[in-house]
């Protein structure tokens, strides 16, 4: 987990998460087309059914997307904050308090990721499947479990640039 460099340029893991941001993206792009094609083929206009289990894809796919923003989100201070009795503290003292409050993020994030990974484990023991589809319903659970630890990762790193960058 290299730092950024000192001429600006993105570290590798920067450039990972943004990667995976622009993964969501995708996903979400491919997901409003399979929205707009199963819509269409419902129009009187074709008068066929639609894309069979769309909204299990909706939901699935909205899911992971979701969780594939947040690492980056993070990296990039986009996430909410709320600085009213800070705003007159010095700089190195709201970096602080930043660093301290990505380190609880982390920690939430760790423990949102444990919980879906034994989520994914226990849809994969029973054999769940959705209803429509079929597909396997611990992918998309061990997904965002998978993305939950990285947005944890993520929030540690954070805290840490912002504590090099107080001293």
């Amino acid at each position: 987990m290299s730092e950024p460099g000192a001429d600006g340029t993105a570290s590798g893991f920067d450039r990972a998460v943004q990667g995976i941001a622009l993964l969501g993206g995708v996903l979400l792009i491919a997901l409003a087309t399979t929205i707009v094609v199963s819509v269409t083929l419902r129009s009187d206009l074709v008068g066929k059914a639609g894309v069979p289990g769309d909204f299990e894809l909706v939901q699935m796919a909205t899911g992971v997307a979701a969780f594939c923003f947040l690492p980056w989100c993070q990296l990039r201070r986009g996430n909410i904050f709320v600085d009213t009795f800070t705003l007159k503290l010095p700089q190195r003292w709201q970096r602080g308090i930043d660093a301290g409050w990505d380190v609880v993020y982390g920690l939430a994030m760790a423990l949102i990721a444990w919980r879906l990974g034994v989520g994914a484990r226990a849809a994969f023991a029973s054999g769940e499947n959705t209803m429509v589809l079929q597909f396997p319903s611990y992918l998309p659970i061990g997904f965002c479990a998978a993305l939950a630890a990285l947005v944890s990762v993520t929030a540690f790193v954070s805290a840490r640039r912002l504590l090099k960058a107080s001293s």
